[in-house]
């Protein structure tokens, strides 16, 4: 049952409508329930007791109509898909009830009494093999805590503060529990916290290290934290296990592809289909397989076969939009149009259709209605996003305060004077992936992509995080990131600056130098020049009306959540410029500023200072970087396999008339970022 806290009136009066409910008084609750829905429409709780007192009043169809009803506005209610069940039974329809209750069970595995039903159903229908699963999950789920199951339901439910809230009470009384750690850290990982998510699921493996469930969901946490040799040990113990597993198998090729092995996952994603042809997922990760190695053709044939088997499949069609020379057909944007109208559409299809049609819309010029999606598909994107802008901007002051030209002095010569990394920093669609494939076009660069290795070191020095804005280092709680800098002794920061080095080999072939292009890297421009100061940074700047609303237009496939608003991506911007100049200031002669616009007027002359900068001798190859063949998995991928073109600079100005807000926002900085 729903659980929330009655706090308001309107939770008191759902509170007693639930009551009488559960005290067999139907016809009072049903009143009392579409009294309160008349002033609080849409409710999902009061739309759910409603429907559960018709069945009970045996008005059966009404509550299959307002069971339609809330599908509508939460198709993922696993409760409502079990009351529709109960209502099928009612009407002995027995196919459509263990559809009903399957569904529910598929999003919802903790709801007992649909295990229960679905036994019941399978035995009248003389289906016994699944009529044994059912009773075995139903003993499976009658063996565990009841805590445990309820806090299991709360979080496929989507109430998930709730479920935390008795998973912790649970393992502060009565100790460890191996799916309670689980749950905890799904719940974690559901909040993009992966580093507690990641320890609490070697905890639950601690307790029990035969619980697939629980290896499957580290797997899956090592593999979002791009941890893919781990996430690949870890993987072929399953498969070991089942070896003729798919989706073990589709793991197998994701963490491939993570490591740059994208011919081997090219060939288990092809493998796989031929078991599996109508799997739009495989599609999917087959052609952004095919897309990383340049295989445009075949990327976007698979793509297609994505939205043709599954038409509200929204990462298909976005993946199309995102090969940025794809153009629709107006038989396909009609089907995308009607897609993302539909009232039953999942939010993460409706926006990633959003994005598309806004590709779309623009590759037909038709640029009001272009705008429209894109600011349609911004707005759901950021109601997901627990990104605050504050927290970014105080992070900046605090790098300001603690890195100063004198800390630097006092540690002068400490970290790792090994000169392999090329570090290319800014802002995301700067032009970062452009400079990339220039230097990953030459004979002794390797061109990788965006690491996260940095980012973990971050989060390991600060501590494992209790909110997305505290960073704190263990044994001195109260020295949050960047001040525990000041903290760190100097073998320390050789030693994070060896373990650098060691991690990201796994991505490099046989080249004495290495790109690391994540962007987000210039927030710790201090951290690296403390562990290797002979690395070499580049920071690549783009004319900021162009860069924060190529941004905007972008989905990204995870992180950079600052994009997602007008004012946020703005105030990025501005705070970027504030830590460069920061660093400019205290680290002078460090950092190679570069300028796309620079690089498009004069290819050659640039390509020239990159080369000298890096210590590198000047090679044709360089100017002629579209012609390298490598892999390049940002969105960038195939605009950087082409000649250099000037189209990109001014694309903003087709939005100027609703780009005013950005451009105050944006203020000075329209001047500042040719400092």
């Amino acid at each position: 049952m729903p659980s929330p806290y009655a706090s308001s009136p309107f939770e008191l009066e759902v509170g007693r409508i639930r009551a009488l409910s559960k005290g067999g008084q139907h016809r009072e609750a049903l009143t009392a329930a579409e009294t309160l829905d008349a002033a609080a429409p849409s409710n999902r709780d009061i739309l759910y007791l409603i429907a559960v007192n018709q069945r009970c009043l045996n008005l059966i169809y009404e509550a299959l109509g307002t069971l339609q009803r809330l599908e509508q506005q939460e198709p993922r209610f696993s409760l409502l898909h079990q009351e529709r069940g109960y209502c099928y039974t009612t009407l002995r329809d027995a196919p459509r009830a263990i559809a009903a209750f399957l569904r529910g069970v598929d999003i919802n595995p903790a709801l007992t009494t649909s295990w229960s039903m679905l036994e019941r159903l399978y035995r009248l229908t003389g289906d016994e093999k699944n009529a044994a699963t059912a009773a075995e999950r139903v003993a499976t789920l009658r063996r565990l805590p009841p805590e445990i199951v309820q806090a299991g339901s709360l979080f496929s439910d989507g109430e998930i503060s709730a479920a935390e809230n008795i998973l912790r009470a649970y393992l502060l009384s009565c100790g460890d529990h191996a799916e309670a750690l689980r749950l905890l850290g799904r719940i974690q990982q559901q909040r993009d916290l992966l580093d507690e998510a990641e320890l609490l699921f070697e905890a639950a493996l601690r307790l029990s290290p035969n619980y697939l469930a629980a290896r499957l969901d580290y797997v899956r946490v090592l593999i979002d934290e791009q941890k893919y040799l781990r996430a690949r040990e870890q993987i072929d113990a399953l498969v070991e296990l089942e070896p003729a597993n798919s989706y073990y198998l589709s793991l197998h090729a994701a963490a491939c592809v993570g490591l740059g092995e994208h011919e081997r996952a090219i060939a288990q994603y092809r493998q796989l289909l031929a078991a599996s042809p109508d799997s739009a997922d495989l599609h999917l990760s087959l052609g952004n397989a095919l897309k990383t190695v340049g295989q445009q053709k075949e990327a976007k044939e698979s793509y297609q076969r994505a939205a043709t088997i599954r038409p509200s499949f929204g990462d298909a069609w976005w993946s199309l939009a995102n090969l940025k020379t794809y153009r629709f057909s107006p038989s396909q944007i009609e089907r995308m149009l009607a897609e993302e109208a539909a009232a039953d559409r999942h939010l993460v299809d409706r926006l990633h259709l959003c994005f598309a049609l806004g590709k779309a819309f623009e590759d037909l010029s038709e640029y009001a209605e272009s705008w429209r999606f894109y600011e349609r598909g911004n707005q759901l994107t950021r109601t997901e996003s627990r990104y605050q802008s504050e927290i970014i901007e105080t992070n900046t002051r605090n790098q300001i305060e603690v890195c100063t030209r004198q800390f630097f002095a006092a540690r002068a010569g400490v970290g790792v004077p090994d000169p392999d990394p090329i570090f290319v920093v800014g802002l995301p669609r700067s032009g970062s992936t452009l400079i990339e494939q220039i230097l990953a076009s030459h004979s002794q660069v390797e061109g990788t992509h965006e690491l996260a290795e940095l980012q973990r070191i971050v989060l390991e020095i600060g501590g494992r995080r209790s909110d997305p804005g505290e960073r704190v280092l263990p044994g001195a709680k109260e020295t949050p990131y960047p001040g525990v800098l000041t903290k760190l002794a100097p073998e320390v920061l050789r030693a994070l600056g060896e373990r650098y080095l060691t991690d990201t080999r796994a991505y490099r072939r046989h080249k004495p130098f290495f790109v690391d292009k994540m962007p987000n890297n210039f927030r710790h421009l201090g951290l690296i020049h403390l562990m290797l100061p002979k690395a070499k940074i580049i920071d690549v700047r783009r004319e900021p009306m162009a860069c924060c609303f190529s941004n905007f237009k972008q989905l990204f496939a995870r992180g950079q959540e600052f994009t997602y608003s007008i004012g946020d991506i703005s105030r990025y911007y501005r705070t970027y410029l504030e830590l460069m100049r920061h660093w400019d200031a205290v680290l002078p002669g460090w950092i190679l500023r570069v300028w796309y616009e620079d690089v498009v007027d004069d290819l050659e002359a640039n390509v020239e200072r990159i080369l000298d900068f890096c210590g590198l001798g000047y090679e044709p190859g360089c100017v002629e970087f579209y012609k390298t063949e490598r892999a390049v998995p940002s969105a960038s991928s195939e605009q950087v396999r082409q000649p250099i073109f000037r189209e990109g600079l001014f694309q903003w100005k087709n939005y100027e008339p609703w780009l005013g807000p950005l451009k105050d926002s944006l203020g000075d900085a329209l001047i500042r970022y040719r400092e």
